[in-house]
């Protein structure tokens, strides 16, 4: 499903098959692995990504960073995330139902 214009709050982010977030300690932390393909992700993209079930939607996974970085701005946490999310979802690395 392609993406045109802003992400709606109430869009279900999940990894497409074939793409997948591991931790892996030899590579150094976080890795997005897809077909051919190697990201290394940062420890709040895997915070974000670790969200992406296809179960929550974009507000209730800026709701839960909310708790998780008490004292963050929500503005700043909900632009963080539209914009990996946005990001991902160009790459074909993030599906938004």
């Amino acid at each position: 499903m392609e993406q045109a214009g802003p992400i709606a709050a109430g869009a279900r982010p999940r990894l497409p098959r074939g793409v997948r977030l591991t931790h892996n300690e030899a590579q150094g932390g976080w890795l997005l692995l897809a077909p051919e393909r190697v990201f290394k992700a940062d420890a709040v993209t895997a915070e974000i990504l670790k969200r992406c079930t296809g179960e929550a939607t974009v507000e209730a996974i800026v709701d839960d960073l909310m708790k998780a970085f008490a004292g963050a701005p929500r503005e700043r946490i909900e632009s963080d995330v539209m914009k990996l999310l946005g990001g991902l979802a160009e790459k074909r690395l993030l599906e938004l139902d």
